[in-house]
C-alpha cells in the first residue's frame, strides 16, 4: 500500500490512496491493531520512514526535529503525517502530537484513527475534558468501538484516581463506575478484544461492593484473550494477528486478579519481551498499582504482585521506543505498537 501522489483536482493533504483512507476511517478488525497495521503495510519515502524509525529510539528531541522539516514542506505526503503522528506517541511527546493535529488537513485531521489519537494526547496531557469531548464526538459520529470506548474510559479512571488522592470517596466511586462502564461497552463493542473486557474486570473488582457481572464476564475476556493468543483473530487486513504486547498485559492482569503468581511472572516475561513503546509497560503498571492498592487496604496484597508491577515500572521509565522489527520485507521501520491506555 502506498501513498500515491494525488491528481490535480485533489486538495492538498486529501487522501488519494483509497486503502489508506479506509484504514483512517473503516477499519474492520480489532481496532487497536489499525496502527499496527498501518505500520506493516502503508509506505512512504523509505528514507524518511527509516529516519523516523531510528529517531522513535532515540526520543523526543530527535523525532521534533524530523517534524520540523516535514512541516515545512509543501504538501507532505499524508501516510508521512500519520507516521510522524505515531512516532511522537512512541516517544510519549504528547504536546507535541496536539500541536501536530491542529497543523493537519482536514481529510486527516478529522479521521476517526486521528481523532482517538488525539484524545489519548490530549488525556496524557492531563486535558481530560478536551479528550472527553473529542472521544464522545468520535462515538456520536461513529458509533461505540472497542478503541474510543477504551480510551474514554482512560479520561474517567484518570478522574478516579484524581479523587481518590484528594480523599473524595463520593466522587472517585462515580468516576470509577463511569471507567468501568466505557471499558464494558468497549468490549460488548467488540468481544474479540480482550483488553477493554480487562480493564472493565478489574475497576469492577474496585468497586464497592465489586460489580458482581464481573464473574460472568472474566470467562468472556479469557475466550478473547485464547483466541488472540493462538493468532486466530482477524487483524483488519486480511491476514491473522498473533498477540503483541498488550495480550500479555491482559494475561497479567487476569493472573493478578486471580492470584496467580506462576501465571503472571510467566506472562510478565513475555510482556516485557514485547515492548514496542515505553508507555505500554507504564500503562500495565499504572493498573496493577490500582489493585494493589486496594488490596493493601484490607491488608491482602501479595509481596510477589509487587514485584511484578515494579518491574513494568522499570520498564516503563526508559525513554524512547523498543524497536521491534515487523516480519514485512523491506520495511525499515520498527512497528509503532496499537493504541492502548
Amino acid at each position: 500500500m502506498t501513498d500515491a501522489a494525488a491528481p490535480p483536482d485533489v486538495p492538498p493533504g486529501a487522501v488519494s490512496d483509497p486503502a489508506l483512507a479506509a484504514l483512517l476511517n473503516q477499519f474492520t478488525g480489532i481496532q487497536r491493531l489499525k496502527t499496527d497495521v498501518f505500520r506493516d503495510r502503508v509506505r512512504h519515502a523509505p528514507e524518511l520512514e527509516a529516519r523516523l524509525a531510528a529517531a522513535r529510539g532515540a526520543g523526543p528531541a530527535a523525532v521534533a526535529t524530523i517534524a520540523a522539516e516535514l512541516l515545512a514542506a509543501p504538501d507532505p505526503a499524508p501516510a508521512a503525517l500519520i507516521d510522524l503522528l505515531l512516532s511522537q506517541r512512541a516517544v510519549r511527546d504528547w504536546n507535541a502530537m496536539i500541536a501536530l493535529v491542529a497543523r493537519l488537513p482536514p481529510a486527516l485531521r478529522d479521521s476517526t484513527l486521528v481523532q482517538e489519537q488525539f484524545g489519548l494526547a490530549l488525556n496524557r496531557a492531563g486535558r481530560d475534558d478536551e479528550s472527553e469531548r473529542v472521544l464522545n464526538a468520535v462515538l456520536a459520529r461513529c458509533g461505540p468501538s472497542s478503541e474510543t470506548c477504551s480510551l474514554l474510559g482512560r479520561v474517567h479512571k484518570n478522574r478516579f484516581e484524581r479523587a481518590q488522592r484528594a480523599g473524595d470517596a463520593a466522587t472517585a466511586a462515580r468516576c470509577l463506575q463511569h471507567a468501568a462502564d466505557a471499558y464494558r461497552q468497549g468490549f460488548e463493542a467488540d468481544p474479540s478484544d480482550a483488553f477493554p473486557g480487562i480493564n472493565a474486570l478489574t475497576l469492577m473488582t474496585l468497586q464497592q461492593p465489586p460489580d458482581p457481572r464481573r464473574t460472568a464476564l472474566r470467562p468472556a475476556v479469557q475466550a478473547a484473550l485464547e483466541t488472540r493468543l493462538r493468532g486466530a483473530t482477524p487483524d483488519g487486513a486480511g491476514g491473522s494477528g498473533g498477540p503483541d504486547y498488550w495480550d500479555h498485559a491482559t494475561r497479567i492482569e487476569l493472573a493478578v486478579l486471580a492470584r496467580d503468581e506462576a501465571g503472571a511472572r510467566a506472562a510478565l516475561a513475555d510482556a516485557l519481551a514485547a515492548v514496542r513503546e515505553a508507555w505500554e509497560p507504564e500503562s500495565t503498571a499504572r493498573n496493577l498499582a490500582l489493585i494493589r492498592a486496594a488490596r493493601e487496604a484490607r491488608a491482602d496484597a501479595p509481596a510477589w504482585a509487587r514485584e511484578v508491577e515494579a518491574a513494568l515500572a522499570r520498564r516503563g521509565m526508559q525513554t524512547g521506543t523498543a524497536v521491534v522489527a515487523t516480519d514485512k520485507p523491506g520495511n525499515p521501520g520498527a512497528r509503532c505498537g496499537p493504541t492502548r491506555r
